[in-house]
């Protein structure tokens, strides 16, 4: 029973050294490299948030892949559609509800450019929103 029990503690304390020798550096001389820090979220553009109200007529300054998420307030956020005039400049999203989640209508800059963006309210009774869209490079 002595011997099982030496023979254990033996084997874990190979273990454990090998296993802590691989994890140190070398000390010799050689170079070891460790990896560039990296920003939490990488190039992520905050979005744009604007009430549906105020859009009529406004210009709104996006970025390349900003998105302009639109509060449609007491209204269904899926109540909305929208075009876009120039498509290569920027795309609307509608919105949508999924698993419970709600989702506010949105355009998202896709190139630099201006266009135009039309909503209209599938509820009806509501004039067209525009507002022009203009999309610039990141810096």
């Amino acid at each position: 029973m002595q011997i099982s029990k030496l023979l254990a503690t033996a084997t874990i304390v190979a273990v454990g050294t090998v296993g802590l020798s691989a994890c140190a550096g070398s000390s010799s001389g050689g170079s070891t490299s460790s990896p560039t820090p990296t920003a939490i979220g990488g190039n992520l553009i905050a979005p744009v948030t604007m009430s549906a109200n105020d859009l009529q007529g406004a210009t709104v300054k996006l970025l390349v892949g900003q998105v302009l998420n639109i509060n449609t307030g007491s209204l269904a956020t899926d109540s909305y559609s929208g075009t876009v005039a120039d498509i290569h400049v920027a795309a609307f999203t509608a919105g949508y509800t999924k698993d419970g989640a709600t989702f506010n209508p949105g355009v998202t800059g896709i190139a630099p450019g201006t266009t135009t963006v039309t909503m209209t309210n599938a509820n009806g009774g509501i004039q067209p929103l525009q507002f022009t869209v203009v999309v610039s490079a990141k810096q």
